[in-house]
C-alpha cells in the first residue's frame, strides 16, 4: 500500500504528467528508508473518451530521517539544448537543514538532477521557475535567484513586497515584475501634500531584468494606483516601437476584478464571480478566441472571454486543477479541468475538456449509448467549420480581385470615350502624364506613331508581315497609363543601382523583364550603351523569406551565344543586370552597372529602358509573346552629388534596429551574391545560430524587414545581410548575401566555431525543388507552344503559296472524270489534272521559307530550349 502520497499535475505536449511521492509500507520501520518520485504520462483517448497511461518513470531518493516534498513543477527551457522540458523543484528537510534540488524529466522518463542548494529557511513566498532552468523566490522583501549555469544563490539589489509575474520581455531577457514601496524624489515631502501618483498610493510597480540587472519603469505595465490591489499578472505581448516598450497584459486584483491593460492604460474590466483570485493564464482556441482562465483560492475557476468587452463565459466549482494544452491533438488549445472526487482513487476520473466552442468532453457523459453514426460528429463539425472559413476567405479574395478588374475596365472605358470624342471633334488627344518625366525624343516617337497607351485601335492598322525584320526598332510600345510608380538610384561601393517600381497590372502581363541604361549625350568616341550584368531577385510580400536566383550561372554544356546580326535590336546587345522584387503589391526592377566609367564624364544623363515580353492571345488560343521596349524615364548623375553622399546607402544602428529604407535594402541585395545553407542538428536545437548572429556578428534586424538582419561588425563582413529561417527547432536554412567569396568564407569559418560539432551544414542550390519543378513544367509548356506555333505559321505560309496555283486548275478538278475520257480533248485535260496534282504533292513535300522567318523561328525555339535546360541543370 502506498502512503504519504502527494500529487502534482503538469501539461506537456498534450500529455498530462502526474507526479507523486510514495514509499512502501513495509519500509517504514527500516533504518534506510527509500522514497520514490513517480511520474505517469497520461494521454486522452478520443475513442474511449478517457485518459490512458502512456508510460511511467521512477526516481528513488534516500529518505533516512528526511522528509521530502514537491514544491512546484513547470515546463522550462534547457539552456544547453534549447528544448522545453518538465522541471520539478523538490525539498528535503532533515532536522533544521533544508536542501532544495531541481530535477529535469526527459522523454525517456529519466530524471536528471540539475542543481541543488541549501538554505537556513524554507521557501514560502513567490517561488517561480523560468528558463535555464532557473529559480527565483522572495524572502524578507528581498529577491533571490539561482540558475543551472552558476549553481550559486544570488541576491538582487532590489526591495520588493510581492512578485506578480516572471517571464521574457523583448530586448530585456527575463524580467521580474513586482511591487515595492514608492521611492519618492528628494524634492517631495512624504508627510506633505504631493501630486505624485507614487506618493499618493505609497507603492509602485517596477520591473527588474535579471540578465542585465536593469530596473524598468512600471508605468509601461500599468499605473501605480493598481499596485496595492493586483495579485497576479500575465503579459500577453511585448514589443519595442520607436525606443518605447509596448506591453499588453491582463491582471487580477484583490477586488475580484480582471483588468486588461494596453501600453500602461486600462482598456477593460470584468467582475469575477468568486472571491480571492490567485492566478490567471491565457487560452487560444480553434476559433482564434483569446480566453483567460482564473483560479481562486476556494477551488473554483472561471473563464473570461475577450471580444468586444471582457465578460465571464463560464464558471466551475470544486476544481482541483486547471491545465491548458492541446489534449485532443486538434492544433489549438483546450482547457482540462480536474474536479475533486472522493469516491474514486483515480486522479483523472472526473474531468472536463472544453474550449467553450466545438470541443466538449466530460467524464460524466454517457458515451456508451451514442449511436455509431454520431461518434465522429464533433470532429466532422469542427473540420466543416474550418473548411467553410477557408472558402469564405477565398471568396472574399475573388470579390476584391473582381472589384479591381471592374475598376480597371471603368478607367479604360472612360479614357476610350475621351479619345473617341477628341477624334470626332478633330482634336489631339493628350494622354495623362506619368509620374516620371519622359524624354523628348521618345515623346516625338509616341506622337508620330499615334499610339494610345492602353487603348485598342478603332481602325485597321497596316502591320509589317511576320517574315520581315524591321530596320528601325520600336523603342516605345503600347503600355497602360502610369505603368511606373517610382524611379530611384543608389550607389553601393563601385556599383550604380537603378530601380523602377512597376504597377501590379502591368507587371502581370510581362515576362523576361530587364532594364537598360543608355547615355543621353552624344559621345562620338564611345558607345552610348552601358553594359550591365543580369540577376533576378524575388522578395516575399511580408519580407518573411528571401529567394534569389541568378541568371549568370549556366550549365557549361548548354552555354551558347545567339546573334541576330542586327544592330537595331538593343536588347540583344545589352547584358542587363535586372532584379524583380515583390513588395506590398508592386514590383521593382533594378539594374546594376559599374560606377567608375560613368564618373569620368563628371555629369551624365542616362535613359532607363524596360525590356520585356508581353503576353498576347491570338485567334488559335495559343499564347504568343511580343518583345517590347518601354521608356521609364532618365536619371542624372554627377561627381559632386556622389561625393556628398546623396545616393549612398544609409544603414545605421538605432535601438536594436537597422535604419535603412526599402530602396537601400534592395540596392544592397542587388549587388550581393546569395548563398543558402541547410543546417541540421540531431541532438540539440539550433539556438546557437541566432546567438551567433546577434552576438559575434553584431547583427540587427531591419525596421522595414525584420526577418533579415544587417551585419555591423567591423571588417570585411560589414554590410553582409543574413536571413535565418527555422523549419523546426532542429533544422533551418541560413541565407547569406555577401559581396564576394572571401566574405562568405569568413562568415562560414566563424559559424562553424559557434555550432556544435554534430551539426551538418550543406550548401543548397538556388531555389527549392518544388519551385524549380513548377518552373520546369511552365518552361516545357512554353517550349511546346513555341514549336506548335512555328509549325502552324509554316503550314499557313505553304497553304497561301499554293492557293494561286490551285485557282487555275479549279475548273478542271471540278469536272466529272467519266466525261473527260470520252474524247481526245478530255484525255488531255485529265493528263493535265494529274500533272498539276503531282506538282502540288512535290511542293507540299518540299516547303521552303525565307531566311528572316527561319531565323526568327529558330531564335524562339532556341530560347525556349535554353530556359528549360537551365532549370533541368539546377534540379540535377
Amino acid at each position: 500500500m502506498l502512503m504519504n502520497e502527494q500529487d502534482q499535475f503538469l501539461s506537456y505536449n498534450g500529455e498530462v504528467l502526474v507526479f507523486r511521492l510514495s514509499k512502501q509500507k513495509h519500509a517504514e520501520e527500516a533504518d534506510d528508508k527509500t522514497i520514490n518520485l513517480c511520474v505517469r504520462r497520461m494521454v486522452f483517448n478520443r475513442d474511449t473518451k478517457l485518459f490512458d497511461q502512456k508510460s511511467s518513470g521512477v526516481f528513488s531518493m534516500g529518505a533516512s530521517h528526511s522528509k521530502f516534498e514537491i514544491i512546484c513543477c513547470s515546463c522550462t527551457t534547457d539552456s544547453r539544448t534549447g528544448i522545453v522540458l518538465p522541471c520539478i523543484l523538490m525539498k528535503q528537510k532533515k532536522r533544521n537543514n533544508v536542501k532544495y534540488f531541481l530535477l529535469l524529466l526527459h522523454s525517456s522518463n529519466q530524471f536528471e538532477p540539475s542543481f541543488y542548494f541549501r538554505l537556513d529557511y524554507e521557501l514560502k513566498e513567490d517561488i517561480r521557475l523560468f528558463a535555464g532552468p532557473s529559480l527565483l523566490w522572495r524572502h524578507a522583501n528581498k529577491l533571490f535567484y539561482i540558475s543551472s549555469s552558476t549553481c550559486v544563490v544570488q541576491s538582487a539589489p532590489v526591495q520588493l513586497s510581492s512578485v506578480v509575474w516572471t517571464g521574457e520581455i523583448v530586448g530585456e531577457g527575463t524580467v521580474v515584475l513586482g511591487v515595492r514601496t514608492a521611492c519618492l524624489p528628494e524634492s517631495e515631502d512624504p508627510d506633505g501634500f504631493s501630486v505624485s501618483d507614487r506618493a499618493i498610493w505609497g507603492s509602485e510597480f517596477f520591473g527588474y531584468a535579471i540578465q542585465t540587472q536593469k530596473t524598468l519603469t512600471g508605468t509601461c505595465f500599468m499605473p501605480h494606483a493598481y499596485s496595492r490591489v493586483v495579485s497576479s499578472v500575465y503579459v500577453c505581448k511585448s514589443e519595442r516601437l520607436k525606443q518605447q516598450l509596448r506591453i499588453s497584459l491582463v491582471a487580477i486584483t484583490h477586488k475580484n476584478q480582471l483588468v486588461w491593460f494596453q501600453n500602461g492604460a486600462p482598456k477593460g474590466v470584468c467582475e469575477l464571480p468568486y472571491e480571492k483570485p490567485c492566478s490567471v493564464k491565457p487560452v487560444l482556441t480553434s476559433s482564434n478566441d483569446l480566453l483567460f482562465v482564473v483560479s481562486f483560492a476556494s477551488g473554483n475557476s472561471c473563464v473570461v472571454q475577450r471580444r468586444d468587452s471582457l465578460q465571464v463565459a463560464s464558471k466551475w466549482q470544486k476544481v482541483k486543477c486547471v491545465l491548458v494544452d492541446d489534449f485532443i491533438s486538434s492544433g489549438s488549445e483546450q482547457l482540462l479541468l480536474l474536479f475533486e472526487d472522493d469516491s474514486s482513487t483515480d486522479v483523472l476520473s472526473t474531468f472536463k475538456i472544453t474550449d467553450l466552442g466545438e470541443v466538449n468532453y466530460a467524464s460524466d457523459n454517457n458515451y456508451k449509448h451514442d449511436v455509431p453514426a454520431a461518434e465522429g460528429l464533433q470532429e466532422n463539425g469542427l473540420l466543416t467549420v474550418r473548411a467553410l472559413e477557408t472558402r469564405l476567405q477565398a471568396g472574399w479574395t475573388s470579390v476584391r480581385e473582381l472589384q479591381q478588374h471592374l475598376g480597371l475596365q471603368k478607367r479604360v472605358i472612360l479614357e476610350s470615350c475621351r479619345a473617341l470624342i477628341d477624334l470626332v471633334e478633330e482634336r489631339t488627344h493628350i494622354l495623362p502624364n506619368s509620374k516620371q518625366v519622359k524624354c523628348r525624343w521618345a515623346r516625338s516617337l509616341l506622337n508620330s506613331a499615334k499610339l494610345f497607351e492602353g487603348l485598342v485601335s478603332l481602325w485597321d492598322d497596316v502591320e509589317n508581315p511576320p517574315d520581315s525584320l524591321s530596320k528601325v526598332p520600336s523603342l516605345v510600345s503600347e503600355v497602360p497609363e502610369h505603368f511606373t510608380e517610382e524611379l530611384w538610384q543608389r550607389v553601393v561601393g563601385d556599383s550604380l543601382v537603378v530601380g523602377v517600381k512597376l504597377t501590379e497590372s502591368f507587371y502581370l502581363s510581362l515576362s523576361d523583364i530587364s532594364l537598360s541604361l543608355v547615355m543621353d549625350q552624344d559621345f562620338s568616341s564611345i558607345s552610348p550603351i552601358i553594359k550591365c550584368q543580369s540577376k533576378i531577385i524575388k522578395l516575399s510580400k511580408a519580407f518573411s523569406a528571401l529567394a534569389v536566383s541568378s541568371s549568370q550561372i549556366e550549365p557549361p554544356p548548354k552555354k551558347m551565344k545567339l546573334d541576330l546580326h542586327s544592330k537595331s535590336d538593343l536588347k540583344k546587345e545589352l547584358a542587363t543586370r535586372s532584379s524583380r522584387i515583390q513588395l506590398d503589391g508592386a514590383k521593382t526592377v533594378t539594374a546594376v552597372t559599374s560606377l567608375s566609367p560613368l564618373l569620368a564624364f563628371h555629369h551624365v544623363c542616362c535613359v532607363v529602358l524596360l525590356h520585356a515580353s508581353k503576353q498576347n492571345h491570338q485567334n488559335d488560343s495559343l499564347q504568343q509573346s511580343k518583345k517590347i521596349t518601354v521608356l521609364c524615364g532618365k536619371i542624372l548623375l554627377n561627381l559632386e552629388d556622389i561625393s556628398n553622399g546623396r545616393y549612398s546607402v544609409k544603414m545605421q544602428r538605432e535601438n536594436s534596429y537597422c535604419t535603412g529604407s526599402v530602396q537601400d535594402i534592395l540596392a544592397v541585395l542587388a549587388v550581393s551574391v546569395r548563398f543558402s545553407f541547410q543546417i541540421v542538428s540531431c541532438d540539440c536545437t539550433l539556438t546557437p545560430v541566432r546567438s551567433w548572429l546577434l552576438g559575434e556578428m553584431e547583427c540587427t534586424p531591419f525596421k522595414e524587414c525584420q526577418d533579415n538582419i544587417f551585419c555591423h561588425k567591423a571588417g570585411n563582413v560589414h554590410g553582409t545581410i543574413f536571413n535565418w529561417a527555422l523549419k523546426n527547432p532542429f533544422e533551418g536554412v541560413l541565407t547569406i548575401f555577401c559581396r564576394n567569396l572571401t566574405v562568405l568564407f569568413q562568415c562560414l569559418h566563424s559559424l562553424t566555431r559557434a555550432l556544435p560539432p554534430s551539426c551538418c551544414v550543406k550548401l543548397l542550390r538556388a531555389g527549392s525543388k518544388e519551385v524549380l519543378t513548377e518552373q520546369l513544367a511552365l518552361a516545357l509548356e512554353k517550349e511546346m507552344l513555341t514549336l506548335k506555333n512555328s509549325l502552324f505559321l509554316k503550314e499557313t505560309k505553304a497553304e497561301n503559296s499554293l492557293t494561286w496555283e490551285n485557282e487555275s486548275g479549279k475548273k478542271i478538278n471540278n469536272a466529272p472524270v467519266a466525261s473527260l475520257l470520252d474524247t481526245e480533248e478530255g484525255v488531255q485535260q485529265f493528263r493535265k489534272k494529274l500533272q498539276n496534282e503531282r506538282e502540288e504533292s512535290v511542293q507540299n513535300m518540299n516547303q521552303t521559307m525565307n531566311g528572316a522567318l527561319y531565323q526568327k523561328i529558330a531564335l524562339k525555339i532556341a530560347e525556349a530550349q535554353l530556359s528549360s535546360d537551365m532549370i533541368v541543370w539546377r534540379l540535377a
